[in-house]
């Protein structure tokens, strides 16, 4: 049962990291308490099942339990809270083979945070993810992608200023997400940061 997230003030969360460690279990309860709901709801969005967005949160804390006595208190939690949940989605698409799932996902995110405003903590980060496929797109695909994709033109705006019809439009649209899924699945390291970024965001 999800409960609701609890406040646990950086100093309290340090004693309840060293309880942790002695197998407290009081303590395991209260940092599931503080993560666990924004959690689900992040990983839900991702695996679109409750079924496998409870069975990831479940092993994550088990992952948490076991690996106790392994955690800094005088590190970051909540980074490394996310990092081994963004593993395991990860793992998630990885293990069913569904590569075009994770694709999908993968750029859902990235237009998702990249819509939000510059006060986002994980905005530069999209930003630099994305810009980085979209560079790699041809020069006509590109202009097309940032007008339609970005900056959110119709396809008659997008006709007007550059002079192509709206198949052609439709059709470097298509061409360049399929290029940026591609990009994305094939850099595990893009891919997990992307994840793990999201799975942390307040959005």
């Amino acid at each position: 049962m999800l409960r609701q997230t609890m406040q646990i003030r950086p100093t309290d969360e340090k004693v309840l990291l060293d309880k942790l460690a002695e197998g407290d279990e009081p303590a395991f309860t209260a940092l599931y308490e503080k993560y666990s709901l924004k959690l689900y709801a992040n990983i839900l969005r991702l695996v679109k099942s409750e079924d496998i967005a409870k069975e990831i949160l479940q092993e994550l804390f088990l992952k948490i339990w076991e690996m106790r006595g392994q955690i800094d208190p005088e590190k970051s939690f909540k980074s490394f809270l996310y990092k081994i949940a963004g593993n395991l989605v990860y793992d998630h698409f990885r293990k069913v083979s569904r590569d075009k799932k994770l694709s999908d996902s993968l750029l859902y995110m990235l237009e998702e945070q990249y819509s939000h405003s510059e006060e986002s903590v994980i905005y530069n980060e999209s930003l630099e993810l994305l810009n980085t496929a979209i560079s790699q797109l041809p020069e006509m695909r590109r202009r097309v992608y940032v007008l339609g994709k970005i900056e959110g033109k119709t396809y008659e705006e997008i006709s007007a200023q550059l002079g192509i019809s709206h198949s052609t439009i439709s059709d470097h649209i298509v061409k360049a997400n399929r290029f940026i899924k591609t990009y994305l699945t094939s850099r595990t390291d893009v891919a997990l940061s992307l994840i793990i970024t999201f799975i942390g965001s307040d959005l």
